[in-house]
């Protein structure tokens, strides 16, 4: 059973909404501007359900439309106020009149905002209103801007935090102008509907906009209510319906489901009320107090509503997070879906003065007034199961009880690459190219797994940042070992460093920086790969123009190189912008000109130290951080063939070959359960994508016709996965087209969904 905890973003559709949306389709899907019998039965059934929607809100008068949601409501009611201002200032009046809207309003409002006061010409400024800790509006600063202000535009609740705003406290503020100089007010109702007594008319709001699915309702249908006295300005014109205040033929399904809804509401069926709800957050907090230690929520639970928890695991990105709840199929978000795709920190939480390590790693857990007692126990258990999995995996701060940790995992930051070599066999690790982003996370992995820690790694002097050896090794003393270092890390007078079943050397290859360096791993098989730092990177060489660089000894490293590891060798690059994971002398021989004729013995080191430092000093190069260490134009790869999952399962019948490759972390991994596909267990294994490098050489091995079929939570990570396995000469590397995300529901899952909504 899915469980969905993103209700601020949208609902599931109430049963008996679902049925009373597919009888209007199926009787009553009459014009309701018609007047024969099968338009006036349609006519009555919207007049009903309005009828009930004023009694739900209370209202005794003003204006209630239907519209297709809040957002047109949003736009309608900006319109109408603007249009109003507009005529004021046409009539004389010449203030400058403010439009105000909350700090941490929905993108809809200041949107609305800017485009309508641009398309009507005229020109008001916008300020927002600044919100304090709380989240609240600071109506000290509202007091003082507001005999300058045209509109006033607030939440009822917040979509991301749930902070209900003081509404009494504004309409006092507005209520206390002169009566012809009061602002006009729009109030965003869209999260209270259901959930909070409004008031609309008692504070004297002038528009308020609802939207049908933040309740259970279908997408495409909501309302807007208009205090009687209030500008209007129609946002559609045309046939006059809605008396001539929203033109166009009504959403009779929509309308009828809305309708049901409200009844349930109305009648106390369904939805829970607001203590039993509030029991059921207290539950969800201990549940994540309990998975996470270090959890911080973001809003004080006083004064939000119960049914939005938003918080902050600090060190844990939001994106982790998000991942692993969705492998345990707990739907949670990272804010506003209009904003999720564009993975930044939360506007809404910056506005509360929230600082990084919070707002880029906050969650938003919000369930609808029609959850019940066994939707809550699971919800809890499986929260309880993603802490579980964290401290299996080193990512808790207490209690972890990891699995051993072996092989080579890669992080990435801003393009630069760190890289963990661990030996499970002696409990023995070296970091390479340490990032000073990743030394938290490193040390914490370190006292986590117990490991010794042999080295501490630079392959050179990084120009786009400071070293952060030093300080891991002093977040860890007591797990170091080892003699004393060199500049970049290596013990003195060793000449391999061992880790167990495993070794490293090392091998100078001055040119990028005079101090650069390979560290070559080798195991009881031969050599596995080297970590090369910038002198060779997935579609680029490195520059040649640091001062600390050596443009005449770049070419002899190149073939001191080319000697030790061949030209399929492994590199695992220093940076890697482009998600390539890592590449091989012959890839890029293939895709850089330069490069392949000095592995031909075709150039010079003069000419080649020449050519190398004007690409190095071409503009527009990739950046890795605040500077460019690649020269050279990368070249991209052809996308790789998306599979469906229909051609996985016609694949896996006919090459009995096939592997399948689950790419997404072990944390994921422990959460999920995968469908049952004829040969999928006998194809599966599990590789994350911070462990594709260590896995790419047996790969690389295997014959060129054997299909490699990637896939993850969405269908992006296992398409990385595919495109590097293709550009490095494995043409039958497939990825599967949305991965699990679209990996079809159960009959039973959908019967448990329903079961959890019905009365």
């Amino acid at each position: 059973m899915e469980i969905y905890l993103d209700a601020n973003a949208t609902t599931p559709v109430l049963p008996q909404a679902r049925a009373a949306a597919l009888a209007a389709m199926d009787q009553d899907f009459g014009n309701p501007s018609s007047i024969h019998s099968t338009g006036l039965k349609a006519r009555a059934l919207m007049d009903a359900v309005r009828a009930r929607a004023r009694r739900v809100l209370q209202l005794e008068g003003g204006r209630l439309l239907f519209l297709s949601g809040a957002t047109e409501g949003i736009q309608t009611a900006v319109l109408s106020a603007l249009n109003a201002l507009r005529e004021r200032r046409a009539s004389g009046d010449t203030r400058a009149l403010t439009l105000l809207y909350g700090a941490t309003e929905h993108k809809a409002v200041p949107e609305a905002l800017k485009h309508w006061n641009q398309l009507l010409g005229l020109d008001l400024p916008l300020r927002a209103i600044p919100v304090g800790r709380d989240g609240r509006h600071d109506l000290d600063w509202l007091r003082a801007e507001l005999p300058q202000a045209g509109l006033v535009c607030t939440m009822a609740a917040n979509n991301e935090t749930g902070v209900i705003s003081d509404l009494d406290g504004i309409a006092a503020l507005l209520d206390a102008q002169p009566g012809d100089l009061r602002p006009l007010w729009l109030v965003d109702g869209v999260q209270a509907l259901g959930k909070l007594a409004l008031r609309l008319e008692a504070r004297r709001i002038d528009y308020a906009p609802f939207s049908g699915h933040k309740l259970y309702a279908p997408k495409g249908i909501g309302l807007l209510y208009v205090r009687d006295g209030a500008p209007f300005t129609p946002l559609q014109v045309g046939g006059g319906q809605e008396g001539a205040l929203r033109s166009g033929t009504e959403n009779m399904s929509g309308i009828a489901a809305l309708g049901a809804v409200l009844a349930a509401l109305e009648e106390g069926r369904s939805f829970r009320d607001a203590a039993t709800l509030a029991q059921f957050r207290a539950r969800l907090t201990q549940a994540l107090q309990e998975a996470f230690p270090n959890l911080q929520f973001n809003a004080p639970q006083a004064l939000c509503l119960p049914t939005t928890l938003n918080f902050s695991v600090p060190g844990l990105p939001a994106r982790l997070l998000m991942d692993m709840f969705d492998a345990a199929d707990v739907r949670v978000s990272g804010g506003s879906a209009c904003s999720a795709a564009k993975a930044q920190p939360s506007y809404v939480l910056e506005a509360m003065g929230l600082p990084p390590s919070q707002t880029t790693s906050a969650l938003r857990l919000s369930f609808g007034p029609a959850a019940d007692e066994d939707f809550i126990a699971e919800a809890c258990a499986r929260i309880r199961a993603c802490g579980e999995a964290l401290r299996e995996n080193c990512l808790s701060i207490e209690d972890n009880h990891p699995l051993p940790a072996d092989g080579v995992t890669r992080f990435v930051v801003d393009g630069a690459c760190c890289w963990l070599v661990a030996d499970a066999s002696r409990r023995r690790c070296v970091v390479i190219d340490p990032l000073p982003q990743l030394n938290e996370r490193l040390a914490q992995w370190l006292r986590c797994q117990g490991y010794q820690l042999a080295a501490v790694l630079d392959t050179h002097t990084h120009a786009d940042h400071e070293s952060s050896a030093q300080a891991l090794r002093e977040a860890v003393p007591e797990l170091l070992q080892g003699g004393t270092p060199d500049l970049l890390g290596w013990p003195a007078a060793q000449q391999r460093l061992e880790l167990g079943r495993c070794w490293l050397t090392r091998l100078a290859i001055p040119g990028h920086t005079d101090d650069s360096v390979a560290y070559l791993l080798h195991d009881e098989h031969g050599l596995r790969m080297a970590f090369s730092g910038d002198i060779v990177m997935p579609g680029q060489l490195g520059r040649s123009d640091f001062p600390h660089s050596a443009p005449l000894a770049y070419l002899d490293s190149i073939k001191r190189l080319a000697a030790a590891v061949g030209p399929h060798g492994l590199l695992a690059p220093a940076h890697d912008e482009d998600h390539r994971f890592a590449t091989t002398l012959s890839a890029e021989a293939a895709q850089q000109p330069l490069l392949g004729r000095a592995l031909a013995g075709q150039i010079e080191a003069a000419a080649f130290a020449a050519e190398l430092t004007a690409l190095s000093e071409q503009a527009g190069l990739p950046r890795c951080g605040p500077m460019a260490c690649g020269a050279g134009a990368a070249t991209q790869a052809p996308p790789p063939q998306a599979l469906s999952l229909d051609g996985l399962r016609a694949l896996l019948e006919r090459a009995p070959h096939t592997c399948v490759v689950d790419v997404r972390e072990p944390y994921e991994q422990r959460l999920s359960q995968l469908p049952e596909l004829p040969g999928l267990a006998r194809a599966l294994s599990a590789v994350p994508l911070s462990r594709l490098v260590d896995a790419l050489p047996q790969w690389l091995a295997l014959p060129a016709e054997t299909p490699l079929v990637f896939f993850c939570r969405s269908g992006n990570r296992s398409a990385q996965a595919a495109q590097a396995l293709r550009r490095l000469g494995h043409e039958a590397a497939y990825t599967l087209a949305g991965g699990v995300a679209l990996w079809p529901r159960t009959a039973a899952a959908d019967a448990s969904l329903d079961a959890a909504l019905l009365v």
